[in-house]
């Protein structure tokens, strides 16, 4: 499908969601083809709240006095016609047993590893823009959180699941299938999990993965490298490929030297919460400089801050929780804790100085 989601900016109103599910009502009581029931099933995956919407539709539908056009895909013990009213409940069951059934055969044929059976692959790519951080579910039900200024592409087979991270930040809580182990490719590498959950950051030619639950495996492999292997159906990592478990964090450099290696370290309860803050649109800081904390701070907005040309300002160690985007109330924390004065270059540009 080759769809890019601009999160939170493009996503269809409420009212066109709506329009659409009672488009899908509508055809689902006509009858579906084969051809129906991919797009159909490709629809569901779009947003997660689209079957909610199907539901709303169907209720909407009754309070209309509609049912009769629905007659034929509920149970007819369900569709007491004008002579009782019909608890919704009742409806909504009777509603998700029917698209159970309607996507039956196409879901049992999408899922098995049948090599005769042969899959439309389901490809989107989602972004945000500076200062955006968004929450969606893939296919397979996982749940891809976006930090700012993020791109990732998805392409989701019959026996691969695959996820390129282009710039950014994401957090991944992966759907367990061991059957289809999800892939991550960055910056050169294969980051390969079953079910568990990690965090990756591409920071130009390097990665900072966390893992926080289970264990990921990391393999030195270009994109290309890693295409050609799952068109060869080597889609497994092996076994003694790099392996980063709960708890620890590792730096991965692209195109490394020769002989140099890689260290694996080992996170506190604590460095993990300030490390994934991002997610509650916060900065935690700990005691890092403060020209590391400019860095970060500056990833979330386009008023850019820089600092006084002044080696005592920038070795002030930061200690606080910040909102993301948040530059007046941080400069307020600034002059309030830490004695920082600012002036504005221009709209976009503030400067940071200790006063003399």
């Amino acid at each position: 499908m080759g769809n890019i989601h601009i999160l939170n900016t493009q996503h269809l109103s409420s009212e066109q969601a709506l329009d659409s599910a009672c488009d899908w009502i509508a055809r689902i009581d006509r009858g579906l083809t084969e051809s129906d029931k991919t797009d159909f099933q490709e629809w569901l995956h779009e947003r997660p709240d689209n079957l909610s919407y199907i539901l709303k539709a169907a209720k909407m539908w009754d309070k209309m006095d509609d049912l009769e056009r629905l007659a034929d895909i509920f149970p007819k013990s369900h569709v007491n016609k004008r002579r009782a009213p019909i608890a919704w409940g009742a409806l909504a069951a009777s509603l998700l047993l029917m698209l159970m059934l309607s996507l039956y055969h196409f879901s049992d044929d999408f899922l098995q590893q049948n090599n005769l059976v042969q899959t439309r692959a389901i490809e989107s790519t989602y972004q945000t823009s500076v200062g955006e951080i968004d929450t969606i579910t893939l296919p397979d039900g996982s749940v891809l959180a976006l930090n700012t200024n993020t791109i990732v592409g998805m392409k989701y087979t019959n026996s691969v699941r695959v996820l390129e991270l282009t710039k950014g930040e994401i957090n991944i809580d992966v759907a367990h299938d061991a059957s289809r182990p999800l892939s991550v490719l960055v910056n050169g590498k294969v980051i390969q999990a079953v079910g568990t959950v990690f965090n990756i950051e591409a920071r130009g030619n390097l990665t900072e993965l966390i893992v926080t639950d289970g264990k990921v495996l990391v393999e030195d492999k270009s994109t290309n490298q890693y295409k050609s292997d799952i068109a060869n159906k080597k889609i497994n990592l092996p076994i003694t490929s790099l392996a980063v478990s709960r708890g620890e964090k590792i730096e991965l450099r692209k195109n490394m030297t020769e002989g140099a290696s890689e260290n694996i370290i080992k996170l506190s309860s604590e460095e993990i919460i300030s490390s994934l803050a991002w997610q509650d649109k916060k900065l935690i800081f700990r005691g890092e400089k403060l020209s590391h904390a400019i860095a970060e701070i500056n990833r979330y907005t386009d008023t850019k801050l820089s600092l006084d040309n002044n080696e005592s300002l920038k070795n002030i160690n930061v200690i606080g929780v910040f909102k993301t985007g948040e530059i007046v109330d941080l400069l307020d924390q600034f002059k309030k804790n830490f004695k920082i004065q600012y002036t504005k270059k221009n709209k976009n540009e503030i400067t940071l100085y200790l006063p003399s």
